[in-house]
């Protein structure tokens, strides 16, 4: 008798979805802002997991053509709501660092973590160069766009602090412009003309496993709750700072984006666990150019509706430096298609020394 297949919600994970009406309780309640901002974190990570389900699924009735744009536009849904709610609360220090956090936590942390874990059964893995080159290129991009506004900033004020300016919000909005359309161009790139580089067919793919109706229905519900739960979070944040003492910037590049990422983050190291290390990777590099490519100029344009304060590109230099070492590393790593589990622990060393620098920074 063959082996039934395991359900997609397993009751462990079913038990996490009680932090949700758990976290509402404690919200109503005015627990301390540091017991809200946790539960309501910890709420999070079962839903945006839910939503990658509901999105993988979808995928597989489109096709693989439009279950990759599918996968490409709400890979990021959790990351981008709570920006969203946290850009609606004024809270743009935080905004910027949780961009910050989620290119160079992708890419050092939790490929570091993937790489780590698929290494430590077999001598080497391996992966597609050619994609995640690409992929480094991309990134490129979008360093070479959030650099110009600095720069200006630089050689129009100086090293003292720049007062709001005008230039750099319309800078912004058309480097986001730019790169959007570099982000389109990309997905032209690697779901049609190019798929087979992008995309290689090395198996034949599961069944879909969830009805359309379902997947649609449970991708709703899970985005609503994960509004909710931003809301909540957000709202605690700053309470949260305050009473823990830690900074705004550190909270945004480690905490915030490390709750925003969380279900990519599992999902990776198990692909690597399995030796499916085309996938980890590919998780990984592409979620951090669509956080770079399209999430960050999304927020530039929202910004820009709801006025001031405005969101800008214009990271101030130690962003700029982490997320441009974070890239120069991933070239390195990426451009022999082979890993290992030492490679792995580098990656999440430089991760952990980038950490060190934002908890220290003023």
């Amino acid at each position: 008798m063959a082996d039934e297949p395991k359900p997609l919600l397993s009751r462990r994970l079913l038990l996490f979805f009680l932090l949700v009406p758990v976290s509402v309780g404690v919200w109503a309640v005015s627990a301390p802002a540091v017991a809200i901002f946790a539960v309501a974190g910890l709420a999070i990570i079962p839903l945006a997991f839910v939503m990658g389900i509901a999105t993988e699924e979808l995928g597989k009735h489109a096709g693989p053509g439009l279950g990759g744009l599918l996968n490409a536009t709400f890979g990021n849904a959790t990351e981008l709501i709570i920006a969203l709610s946290a850009l609606s609360s004024g809270l743009i220090p935080i905004v910027k660092a949780s961009i910050t956090g989620s290119i160079i936590g992708n890419i050092l942390l939790v490929l570091g973590l993937s790489m780590l874990a698929g290494g430590v059964r077999r001598p080497k893995q391996t992966f597609n160069r050619a994609a995640a080159g690409l992929q480094v290129t991309m990134l490129t991009l979008a360093v070479i766009g959030l650099v110009m506004p600095e720069l200006y900033n630089l050689f129009v004020f100086g090293t003292g602090p720049p007062s709001p300016s005008v230039p750099v919000e319309d800078m912004s909005v058309l480097i986001s412009a730019i790169l959007i359309v570099a982000y389109i161009a990309g997905l032209v790139f690697s779901l049609r003309t190019h798929r087979d580089v992008f995309n290689p067919v090395t198996a034949k793919e599961d069944p879909p496993r969830w009805s359309v109706r379902t997947s649609f229905a449970a991708l709703g519900l899970a985005t609503a709750l994960v509004a909710v739960e931003s809301e909540i979070l957000v709202h605690a944040l700053e309470g949260a700072i305050a009473q823990i003492g830690l900074k705004e910037l550190f909270v945004g590049v480690v905490v915030v984006a490390i709750i925003g990422n969380a279900a990519e983050h599992g999902a990776s190291v198990q692909m690597a666990w399995r030796n499916k290390m085309d996938l980890s990777v590919g998780i990984c590099t592409s979620s951090s150019t669509q956080i770079a490519l399209f999430v960050a100029p999304v927020l530039v344009f929202a910004s820009a509706l709801m006025g001031p304060p405005r969101l800008t590109l214009g990271f101030e230099p130690f962003e700029l430096v982490s997320i441009a070492l974070s890239v120069a590393v991933l070239s390195l790593i990426a451009s022999d298609g082979e890993s290992n589990w030492y490679e792995g622990v580098l990656l999440v060393m430089v991760y952990a020394i980038i950490a060190v620098g934002f908890f220290f920074h003023p």
